[in-house]
């Protein structure tokens, strides 16, 4: 945790009927004095529509050798490297290598449209990456440093239900 981060809580109660996964989680995760509120949501949306009992949140921002999210077996091993945003080509080869399965989630419609005409050939290669722009228009709103959310899930939709209102996000896979 860097130093000057903000710290949020979030109660997330997911039900989640594309993968049969109902739980509760009670998430602490601190905002790097760099990261927007929007990219904080994202990614919960990311651990929502990933969730697991195993499933972590990392450093995010100040985590060279880390993801945003990870899951890692019992013995320590990688299973799911989950990033944010428009990463590089060396940093996607590195966490290819050490996880079973890597997740690129986007948000920024224009500049990942960029980002992913730049690379997205070069990315083509890496078998074990998904590549998914989530089309999340307003998730910024439900940012509060205390929050609990519903999140449903279903047909790849993530709908969230808080005190602050209602935002439903769209993916859109494109790896």
């Amino acid at each position: 945790m860097a130093a000057g981060s903000t710290i949020y809580k979030a109660q997330l109660s997911i039900s989640d009927m594309d993968r049969n996964y109902y739980e509760t989680h009670e998430i602490t995760i601190a905002q790097h004095p760099s990261e927007t509120d929007q990219r904080l949501m994202i990614r919960l949306a990311a651990f929502a529509l990933n969730a697991s009992d195993r499933l972590i949140i990392t450093k995010g921002i100040g985590g060279d050798d880390e993801p945003e999210l990870w899951e890692k077996n019992y013995g320590g091993e990688i299973e799911l490297w989950i990033d944010l945003g428009q990463v590089d080509e060396k940093r996607l080869r590195k966490a290819c290598g050490r996880s079973e399965q890597v997740i690129v989630y986007t948000y920024n419609y224009k500049s990942a449209v960029a980002w992913w005409k730049q690379y997205g050939s070069t990315f083509a290669r890496f078998k074990n990456l998904r590549v998914i722009h989530l089309h999340a228009e307003g998730i910024e709103t439900l940012c509060e440093r205390s929050m609990r959310l519903q999140c449903n899930i279903s047909d790849g939709e993530l709908s969230f239900h808080g005190d602050s209102g209602d935002v439903t996000i769209m993916q859109e896979e494109w790896q």
